[in-house]
Protein backbone atom coordinates (compact mmCIF):
# COMPACT_ATOMS: atom_id res chain seq x y z
CA UNK A 1 0.00 0.00 0.00
CA UNK A 2 1.58 3.28 -0.87
CA UNK A 3 2.11 5.78 1.79
CA UNK A 4 1.16 9.66 0.68
CA UNK A 5 3.12 12.56 1.65
CA UNK A 6 0.20 14.24 3.44
CA UNK A 7 -0.78 10.98 5.70
CA UNK A 8 3.00 10.49 6.58
CA UNK A 9 3.45 13.86 7.24
CA UNK A 10 -0.21 14.30 9.74
CA UNK A 11 1.04 10.74 11.43
CA UNK A 12 5.00 12.82 12.09
CA UNK A 13 3.23 15.73 13.57
CA UNK A 14 1.12 13.35 16.05
CA UNK A 15 3.85 11.65 17.11
CA UNK A 16 6.22 15.31 17.04
CA UNK A 17 3.77 17.37 19.61
CA UNK A 18 4.02 15.87 22.60
CA UNK A 19 7.52 15.57 22.34
CA UNK A 20 7.95 19.02 21.26
CA UNK A 21 5.61 20.25 23.80
CA UNK A 22 7.25 18.51 26.76
CA UNK A 23 10.26 20.59 25.76
CA UNK A 24 8.80 23.45 24.89
CA UNK A 25 9.47 23.66 21.65
CA UNK A 26 7.61 24.58 18.43
CA UNK A 27 6.82 22.65 15.11
CA UNK A 28 6.82 24.93 13.07
CA UNK A 29 6.54 22.72 10.06
CA UNK A 30 6.97 19.06 8.44
CA UNK A 31 8.04 18.00 5.17
CA UNK A 32 8.35 14.81 3.89
CA UNK A 33 9.31 13.89 0.04
CA UNK A 34 11.74 12.31 -1.78
CA UNK A 35 15.45 13.63 -2.88
CA UNK A 36 16.65 11.77 -5.97
CA UNK A 37 15.93 8.03 -4.21
CA UNK A 38 16.29 8.81 -0.83
CA UNK A 39 13.89 9.14 1.78
CA UNK A 40 14.11 13.04 3.75
CA UNK A 41 12.03 14.05 6.53
CA UNK A 42 12.58 17.48 7.49
CA UNK A 43 11.23 18.72 10.95
CA UNK A 44 11.39 22.79 11.39
CA UNK A 45 11.21 23.80 15.32
CA UNK A 46 11.28 26.99 16.93
CA UNK A 47 11.09 28.14 20.62
CA UNK A 48 11.41 31.64 22.71
CA UNK A 49 14.69 32.73 22.85
CA UNK A 50 15.35 30.56 19.60
CA UNK A 51 16.78 27.03 18.74
CA UNK A 52 19.86 26.04 19.58
CA UNK A 53 22.28 23.12 18.48
CA UNK A 54 21.37 20.86 21.47
CA UNK A 55 17.50 21.87 21.04
CA UNK A 56 17.67 20.11 17.43
CA UNK A 57 20.44 16.91 18.96
CA UNK A 58 17.30 16.48 21.43
CA UNK A 59 14.70 16.42 19.17
CA UNK A 60 16.09 14.32 16.57
CA UNK A 61 17.28 11.47 18.91
CA UNK A 62 13.71 11.43 20.62
CA UNK A 63 11.68 11.70 17.50
CA UNK A 64 13.83 9.30 15.54
CA UNK A 65 13.52 6.33 18.46
CA UNK A 66 9.47 6.53 18.49
CA UNK A 67 9.42 7.00 14.40
CA UNK A 68 11.73 3.76 14.10
CA UNK A 69 9.17 1.95 16.22
CA UNK A 70 6.28 2.94 15.37
CA UNK A 71 7.49 2.35 11.87
CA UNK A 72 5.75 5.62 10.62
CA UNK A 73 8.33 5.99 7.20
CA UNK A 74 9.03 2.49 5.42
CA UNK A 75 12.26 2.22 4.48
CA UNK A 76 15.40 3.73 5.22
CA UNK A 77 15.20 7.84 5.55
CA UNK A 78 17.08 11.10 6.76
CA UNK A 79 16.06 13.08 9.35
CA UNK A 80 16.80 16.31 9.40
CA UNK A 81 15.71 18.95 12.62
CA UNK A 82 16.29 22.59 12.06
CA UNK A 83 15.03 25.95 13.15
CA UNK A 84 13.01 27.53 10.72
CA UNK A 85 15.89 30.65 10.27
CA UNK A 86 15.22 34.19 9.13
CA UNK A 87 12.59 33.96 6.50
CA UNK A 88 10.30 31.61 8.94
CA UNK A 89 6.99 30.58 7.27
CA UNK A 90 3.58 31.90 8.61
CA UNK A 91 1.08 29.02 9.19
CA UNK A 92 -1.29 29.17 11.61
CA UNK A 93 -3.35 32.00 13.24
CA UNK A 94 -0.56 32.27 16.03
CA UNK A 95 2.45 33.01 13.74
CA UNK A 96 0.57 36.01 12.28
CA UNK A 97 -0.76 36.94 16.09
CA UNK A 98 2.95 36.59 17.13
CA UNK A 99 4.66 38.41 14.03
CA UNK A 100 2.45 41.64 13.81
CA UNK A 101 4.58 44.64 13.13
CA UNK A 102 7.37 42.72 11.29
CA UNK A 103 7.91 42.76 7.72
CA UNK A 104 6.61 39.94 5.94
CA UNK A 105 6.77 38.57 2.05
CA UNK A 106 2.96 37.09 0.74
CA UNK A 107 3.13 35.46 -2.47
CA UNK A 108 -0.31 34.28 -3.98
CA UNK A 109 -1.47 31.79 -6.12
CA UNK A 110 -3.06 34.17 -8.61
CA UNK A 111 -2.77 37.63 -8.84
CA UNK A 112 -4.90 40.10 -6.65
CA UNK A 113 -5.56 43.33 -5.63
CA UNK A 114 -4.44 45.61 -3.09
CA UNK A 115 -6.75 47.91 -1.74
CA UNK A 116 -5.39 50.34 -4.44
CA UNK A 117 -6.69 48.41 -6.86
CA UNK A 118 -3.34 47.02 -8.17
CA UNK A 119 -3.03 43.43 -8.96
CA UNK A 120 0.11 41.44 -8.04
CA UNK A 121 1.17 38.12 -6.67
CA UNK A 122 3.75 39.21 -4.01
CA UNK A 123 2.97 41.31 -1.20
CA UNK A 124 5.90 43.02 1.07
CA UNK A 125 5.34 45.19 4.03
CA UNK A 126 4.20 45.10 7.81
CA UNK A 127 2.03 42.71 9.09
CA UNK A 128 -1.04 43.84 10.65
CA UNK A 129 -2.43 40.65 11.29
CA UNK A 130 -4.56 38.27 10.63
CA UNK A 131 -8.54 38.70 10.93
CA UNK A 132 -11.43 36.66 9.79
CA UNK A 133 -8.86 34.39 7.63
CA UNK A 134 -7.65 37.97 5.96
CA UNK A 135 -4.11 38.61 6.17
CA UNK A 136 -3.81 42.37 6.60
CA UNK A 137 -0.80 44.41 5.78
CA UNK A 138 0.40 48.32 5.08
CA UNK A 139 3.36 47.51 2.25
CA UNK A 140 6.19 48.98 1.50
CA UNK A 141 4.73 51.48 -0.90
CA UNK A 142 2.24 52.89 1.81
CA UNK A 143 -0.92 51.68 0.85
CA UNK A 144 -2.74 48.56 2.45
CA UNK A 145 -3.73 45.27 1.40
CA UNK A 146 -6.35 42.64 2.99
CA UNK A 147 -5.56 39.14 1.23
CA UNK A 148 -7.65 36.17 2.19
CA UNK A 149 -5.80 33.47 3.67
CA UNK A 150 -6.90 30.55 0.96
CA UNK A 151 -5.47 32.47 -1.57
CA UNK A 152 -1.93 32.57 0.40
CA UNK A 153 0.71 30.31 -1.48
CA UNK A 154 3.33 31.21 0.60
CA UNK A 155 3.98 33.93 3.54
CA UNK A 156 7.60 33.99 5.48
CA UNK A 157 9.21 36.85 7.26
CA UNK A 158 11.26 38.86 5.90
CA UNK A 159 15.07 39.88 7.34
CA UNK A 160 15.42 43.34 8.51
CA UNK A 161 18.45 45.47 7.61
Amino acid sequence: MAVSKENTSSAIRLIALPILESLSIELVDVEFGRVGRDAVLRLFIDKEGGVMLDDCATVSRELSAILDIEEVIPGAYTLEVSSPGLDRPLKTQADYDRFAGRLIKVRTYQPQPDDSGNKRKTFLGTLDGLVDGVVKMTLAEGQTASIPLERVAKANLEFEF
